[in-house]
């Protein structure tokens, strides 16, 4: 014992009272192990706990989970749109078959009416006149379908007023005769009286399908003339 009170027995810990881990009480601290939060709720050295991700805060608030944006916008890739959409050649739109059957019915009133009238001024209205302008009515609309495709670009009347334009194999601004004729063989068919135009109205629901059903709107006359297609633009 020494003067003062002091006594070194009895503070080992470089003779101070109140070492690491002692209280200078007398009192042992408890030391928190890997893993374990430090008194008061506080993990490390100071501040608030920590949650992980997923977890609930302390003070009320859910963590964002991995992936998750912080503001409740989910992170990913952009979406891309336009999915689903047929492409023409050179990534213009195929055009669909309402608006094909539309510019059909467009064109075969442009040339049907006016033939009819001319047809009844000249033969008149006796019999046999179902018959003749029958043939000369079919033979008409083939020709003006052919002309019309082959010069105008891909465009007859009625596909101009809604915006359609037909393109031959490969996306070729222009169709020649023989892909025009025979893309447009089954209106003549039509020409042919009872059995040709029982073919025509089945030929004409078949193309209808093949349209319908096929990823880039090629009915099968399209298909027949080697690939040619109606587009948008």
């Amino acid at each position: 014992m020494t003067s003062g009170g002091y006594d070194p027995n009895q503070y080992p810990q470089g003779g101070q009272p109140g070492g690491y881990g002692q209280d200078p009480y007398g009192q042992q601290q408890p030391q928190p192990g890997y893993g374990q939060q430090q008194p008061y709720g506080q993990p490390g050295h100071g501040g608030a706990p920590q949650p992980g991700y997923g977890q609930p805060d302390p003070y009320g608030q859910q963590q964002p989970a991995y992936g998750q944006d912080p503001y409740g916008q989910q992170q990913g890739y952009p979406q891309q749109g336009g999915y689903g959409q047929q492409q023409g050649f050179g990534g213009v739109q195929a055009a669909d078959l309402g608006t094909r059957f539309g510019a059909r019915v467009i064109d075969q009133l442009i040339v049907s009416i006016p033939l009819a009238i001319l047809l009844v001024l000249i033969l008149g209205s006796g019999s046999g006149f179902q018959l003749i302008a029958g043939v000369i009515t079919a033979l008409a609309v083939y020709g003006y379908y052919v002309a019309m495709e082959v010069t105008q670009g891909g465009q007859t009347l009625g596909k101009k007023i809604l915006g359609l334009r037909v393109v031959a194999p490969g996306g070729a601004p222009s169709l020649t005769p023989e892909q025009s004729l025979k893309r447009n063989l089954f209106v003549a068919l039509y020409a042919i009286p009872c059995v040709g135009q029982l073919a025509f109205v089945g030929l004409s629901i078949y193309i209808a399908v093949t349209i319908s059903n096929d990823p880039n709107k090629q009915g099968w006359h399209d298909k027949f003339a080697g690939g040619t297609q109606v587009v948008k633009g």
